[in-house]
């Protein structure tokens, strides 16, 4: 499955060359060089690893580590760095940044980090997400079976993916486009309806009022989110 990768990065020809080199992986490139929009984009979607600049113009790349793991956003993060910038990469280390590389660097080697990231990022989840309840709604990752009150609810291939990634990220809002991507691996706008029509038959599925849905809910102006209210065990 294709990644997505947030690019951090106020300096323009290191952006760039981050952006050619990531996106032969294969993964979807989100690229900023404001510290604030690099936040907000962290923040309101959800992607595979974060490449993040320790020094940009309008908020310092600690601060976004920071305000992330407060938020619980446990995605993967790799710092640059400049060489004068030792304090600042054990203070990004001990607030929970994944790995540093300085600048310069070889492209190579980020390549090789970002990879380790992500596969250690993929057996974490996979060791941590076996099976969770969300008060009524049971669902086992390991043998892709749902239930609800206790009873089998058959879904589609699809309609379980859609399922299964919602609910790993529980508050995260998803846009149609992401979904698109991450469950059907297609990149064109032209599909959405192809999502609200699964998501529809999803809650009619799992929902007890599929017209006042308590799972998936949708979220404006984005797409789908699911409930990070409910309890979970």
């Amino acid at each position: 499955m294709i990644k997505k990768i947030l690019i951090v990065e106020d300096e323009p020809d290191i952006r760039e060359l981050l952006s050619i080199h990531v996106k032969d992986l294969p993964a979807e490139v989100v690229k900023t060089d404001s510290g604030n929009q690099g936040l907000n984009y962290a923040s309101t979607h959800v992607f595979d690893a974060i490449i993040l600049d320790i020094m940009l113009p309008d908020v310092s790349g600690i601060d976004i580590l920071k305000t992330l793991r407060a938020q619980n956003n446990q995605t993967p993060i790799l710092m640059l760095t400049a060489k004068s910038e030792e304090l600042d990469i054990i203070l990004g280390l001990e607030l929970g940044a994944d790995d540093y590389l300085t600048k310069p660097f070889s492209i190579k080697e980020l390549i090789a980090r970002i990879k380790a990231l992500l596969r250690r990022a993929e057996k974490q989840q996979d060791a941590q997400h076996t099976e969770r309840s969300f008060e009524e709604l049971s669902i086992d990752y390991k043998k892709c079976l749902v239930e609800l009150a206790s009873e089998r609810i058959a879904l589609t291939a699809k309609e379980y993916e859609l399922l299964k990634l919602l609910s790993q990220h529980p508050g995260r809002s998803f846009s149609r486009k992401e979904l698109l991507n991450k469950v059907w691996a297609y990149d064109f706008g032209g599909y959405e309806h192809t999502v609200n029509s699964h998501i529809n038959r999803l809650r009619n599925k799992i929902e007890p009022d599929p017209e006042n849905p308590k799972f998936i809910l949708t979220a404006w102006g984005i797409g789908y989110r699911f409930n990070d209210q409910l309890v979970i065990a």
